[in-house]
């Protein structure tokens, strides 16, 4: 039995990655059903930070997480400290004689942290590791065709190269760099050691228990009981344990009174409650619709999107809107598909303010350069402004194994795309013009869209990654921050209250989910299934170690 007034000692699992949005297919839904969402932790801090009842907070690190999840949570978590309440990490260990940079860097910004006496500190530092298939393409006798632009559009080299080339080693290197810096300075700060003396500590990393306490690295060693006995004798036997994703904030019964009659006297007026419109744009760029395969993660169609924009909009309530972009590109057409829709959305008077998650290159800065302003984490990965296109060719392969093909045609071009033949001439300089065509559009919709000139932005595009603290300087990206800064500039901009509400959109029910929308202007349209990026020959492109989801995409960056 609980009471609701009891004080409360909210607890968090940090183990597993947060999502972005909950899905909405059952078997996404049942995977993902103990994990938090970065809104409804974000927001669950920010209201625990002001509720007399929360007297702490306590939080299981030492999962995955990336740099970008990292940051926008380790500063929501600071936030809730300032309050003046307890917050303390735990882990059993940050890596087991392994890399734990990232999860190490999240615990920081918890006012203290403990270590499970056998656990360790793998403050490794942070690498980036390619897997090059040329060669094994080369003895299988599949020949890859592709085109790119420019020299930093590294995505294909794993695929056309044995080894970094220059410019994938400097894009790639420097993102690394940036994100080195970055985790020096937050730990130094947060640890109160110099930046010099922390990358002293990455280089005799991973460090036992003991040694991590005497570097200063956390605060105690041990178990999981003596942390919990720790904080009850702090804060009373009384407290009671709640995850923060089971938390209600309290409300006097005049808070709700007062929200009530505002509400009511707001629909007898005719007046609808104004909020801002929470839109995500999440995976792979794909002609059609959002949705999720059973053995892969959420793709970005544009369908959905665009139907969800067009829906804002026309909708009186929606007076700003913040897109939620976490992609690494996917499909050209559907990614200039949004970026109008966007655009529309300026053009009806409406504010867009994208925040970028963790990757937002390639289609996904496409997606977001039209918007009124781009706020990113120092540490999301975007950028990417380039294309590639190409094909596999196995002849050589089907020798090997003794097959043969042959066809019949109508039309010049007609096998342009097959992977039974090479380009030739013709074909080769029609795919480089359409290369032309598609960068040129890219960087002046960017150079349009960001009041650059198309030199400025060629020079700092060329398909080259930047980290987000970097694209800043570089004016790609206007502020460095999370969802919540996002959506407090969104609000501002529209000129409305702090307090106004943040609505994920569209709010769809169950039933017009699965049932046939009424037309292609109805919320209901941004649901269903989706198309991939490369049509018909998404499947070939995936079995030969192209991108599936289309010309657009950024090269996969695995930090850790």
């Amino acid at each position: 039995m609980t009471s609701r007034a009891a004080p409360l000692l909210l607890e968090l699992d940090l183990t597993e990655p947060v999502l972005e949005q909950p899905p909405t297919d059952p078997v996404g839904w049942l995977q993902a059903r103990r994990r938090s969402t970065i809104r409804a932790l974000l927001d669950g801090l920010r209201e625990a930070a002001e509720d007399p009842r929360v007297r702490g907070l306590v939080a299981k690190v030492g999962g995955p997480v990336g740099l970008a999840h990292a940051q926008e949570i380790r500063d929501a978590v600071r936030a809730f400290g300032a309050s003046g309440k307890p917050a303390v990490a735990w882990a059993e260990t940050f890596g087991e004689f392994a890399g734990g940079t990232l999860p190490y860097l999240l615990a920081t910004g918890f006012g203290e942290i403990w270590l499970q006496p056998s656990g360790d500190v793998g403050l490794t530092g942070l690498a980036s590791e390619v897997t090059f298939l040329r060669g094994a393409l080369d003895k299988l006798g599949v020949q890859p065709e592709i085109s790119r632009r420019h020299e930093y559009k590294n995505a294909v080299d794993r695929i056309v190269e044995r080894s970094f080339t220059d410019a994938h080693r400097e894009a790639s290197g420097r993102v690394l760099e940036s994100a080195f810096e970055q985790v020096v300075a937050a730990i130094a700060d947060s640890r109160g050691l110099s930046p010099e003396r922390v990358a002293e500590l990455v280089d005799q990393a991973p460090l036992r228990s003991d040694d991590a306490l005497a570097a200063g690295l956390i605060d105690k060693v041990g178990y999981r009981d003596e942390v919990y006995t720790a904080l009850r004798a702090k804060l009373g036997e009384d407290i009671e344990l709640r995850y923060l994703n089971r938390y209600q904030p309290a409300q006097s019964p005049a808070e709700r009174v007062r929200k009530l009659v505002g509400q009511l006297s707001d629909r007898v007026a005719g007046r609808p409650e104004p909020v801002v419109a929470l839109i995500s744009g999440l995976g792979a760029i794909r002609i059609g619709h959002s949705g999720r395969g059973p053995m892969s993660g959420p793709a970005m169609g544009s369908a959905t999107v665009s139907a969800a924009l067009r829906s804002a909009a026309r909708d009186d309530r929606v007076r700003a809107v913040v897109f939620r972009v976490d992609s690494p590109g996917g499909s050209y057409v559907a990614s200039d598909t949004i970026w109008r829709e966007v655009g529309r959305l300026r053009a009806a008077g409406k504010p867009v303010v994208v925040s970028m998650g963790e990757v937002a290159g390639s289609g996904g800065y496409f997606v977001a350069m039209g918007a009124d302003l781009i706020v990113a984490e120092p540490g999301t990965i975007t950028g990417s402004i380039g294309v590639f296109a190409g094909k596999p060719v196995i002849t050589g392969l089907l020798d090997r194994v003794g097959l043969s093909s042959d066809a019949v045609e109508q039309g010049r071009r007609a096998r342009m795309l097959s992977n039974r033949r090479p380009f030739d001439e013709d074909e080769w300089q029609t795919l480089e013009r359409w290369l032309d065509h598609v960068y040129a559009d890219f960087v002046g919709k960017v150079a349009a869209g960001r009041r650059m000139t198309t030199e400025q932005v060629h020079e700092v595009a060329r398909g080259r990654i930047w980290t987000g603290a970097d694209a800043r300087e570089r004016g790609l990206v206007d502020e460095l921050g999370g969802l919540h800064r996002a959506t407090v500039i969104a609000r501002e901009r529209a000129g409305l209250p702090a307090d106004a509400t943040l609505l994920r959109w569209p709010a769809i029910n169950p039933l017009d989910r699965i049932r046939q929308p009424r037309s292609s202007e109805s919320p209901a349209a941004a649901a269903g299934a989706y198309t991939a990026g490369w049509g018909s020959m998404s499947g070939l492109a995936a079995r030969f170690g192209l991108a599936a989801d289309g010309p657009l995409l950024m090269p996969e960056v695995r930090i850790g």
